[in-house]
C-alpha cells in the first residue's frame, strides 16, 4: 500500500513501536534488579532510547512533507506517529521520576507494571506487523482487542496498588511519590491504548 518503497510508512510505524518496546524492556530491566546507582546510567540509555525514535519520527514527517498521494490520510499518518512517541516518552518519564524523586526501593506493584507495560508493548508491535494488510487481515482485530484487554489490566492493577499505598501509608512523601509513579505508569498502558484506538479508526475510516 506504500507509494514508494523508500517512503513505507508501515515500516515506520513498525520501526517506531520497536523503539517503544526497547524502552520498554530497559524498564523492567531496571525495575526487575532495581539499583539507585544504576539509574544515571539506565536513564542516559533511555534518553539514547527516546532521541533516536524522535529522530526516527523527524524522518517520517519530512518523507510525508513530500509526498504526493501517501497511503492514508497525512492527518492519520501524524496522529498515528505522534501517539506512538508518546509511548515512547511516557516510559522515559517513569524513570526520570524514580531520579528526580530519590526512589530507594521499589514498592512490590511496580515489578507487575513493568511487565504489563513490556506486554503492551509487544501486543502494539504484533498489531503494527499487520497493519499493512488490514484490509485483507483476518486477525488485526483480534490483536487491537488483546491491547485493550492488556489496558484494562493495567486499571486493575493501579486501582490495587493504590488501594495498597493508602492502607498504611509510611509517610505523606511515600504517598505522593508513588501515586506520581503509579499515574506515570498507568499512563504508559493508556498510550498502548490511544495507539491501537488511532489503528482501529484509520481501519474503519478506510474499509
Amino acid at each position: 500500500m506504500a507509494s514508494r518503497k523508500e517512503n513505507n510508512y508501515f515500516n515506520m510505524f513498525i520501526e517506531n513501536v520497536t523503539y517503544a518496546c526497547k524502552a520498554a524492556a530497559l524498564l523492567q530491566k531496571c525495575f526487575d534488579n532495581f539499583n539507585p546507582e544504576h539509574l544515571p546510567r539506565q536513564m542516559e540509555a533511555m534518553h539514547q532510547i527516546e532521541h533516536t525514535a524522535d529522530l526516527a519520527k523527524h524522518t517520517m514527517m519530512k518523507h510525508l512533507h513530500r509526498e504526493f498521494l501517501p497511503p492514508i490520510d497525512r492527518e492519520d499518518i501524524m496522529e498515528l506517529s505522534e501517539t506512538i512517541d508518546d509511548v515512547t516518552d511516557c516510559i522515559e518519564d517513569v524513570m526520570l521520576r524514580l531520579y528526580m524523586f530519590h526512589i530507594t526501593s521499589l514498592r512490590e506493584d511496580a515489578a507487575s507494571f513493568a511487565d504489563l507495560i513490556l506486554s503492551c508493548c509487544e501486543a502494539l508491535l504484533d498489531m503494527m506487523e499487520e497493519f499493512s494488510v488490514f484490509h485483507k487481515s483476518k486477525v488485526i482485530g483480534s490483536k487491537i482487542i488483546e491491547i485493550n484487554r492488556l489496558e484494562e489490566n493495567g486499571d486493575r492493577l493501579y486501582m490495587e496498588a493504590m488501594h495498597r499505598l493508602y492502607i498504611n501509608p509510611t509517610s505523606s512523601i511515600e504517598a505522593f511519590t508513588w501515586t506520581s509513579l503509579y499515574d506515570c505508569l498507568e499512563k504508559c498502558c493508556d498510550r498502548c491504548e490511544r495507539v491501537a484506538d488511532v489503528v482501529e479508526r484509520v481501519i474503519l475510516k478506510n474499509s
